[in-house]
């Protein structure tokens, strides 16, 4: 386990060392978020959380649908539009 210390300011605001901001991604104007387990917190990047909360939460889908990988799922969005635009033109033509 690596740590780091960060010193808190009379606003109570931090700097994130570097090499932190650097392991989660986290750039200029991006958010983080703090989570609470017990007498800890934990520091995220919270567009990568949301990413992974969503992957979670669409796990079953995938499943179901049997997407394994990235792949499966451009493949899919491909076929999907490529169905749209037979479906828009065959509406043109009626």
């Amino acid at each position: 386990m690596e740590m780091s210390i960060a010193k808190v300011t009379s606003q109570g605001q931090i700097t994130i060392p570097a090499d932190i901001r650097r392991r989660l991604g986290i750039q200029p104007g991006g958010k983080v978020m703090f989570i609470q387990e017990g007498d800890r917190v934990l520091m995220t990047n919270a567009t990568m959380e949301a990413f992974r909360q969503m992957q979670d939460a669409f796990a079953p889908e995938a499943e179901r649908l049997g997407l394994k990988d990235e792949q499966d799922v451009v493949d899919l969005v491909r076929q999907v539009r490529a169905e749209r635009r037979r479906e828009a033109e065959n509406a043109d033509h009626a």
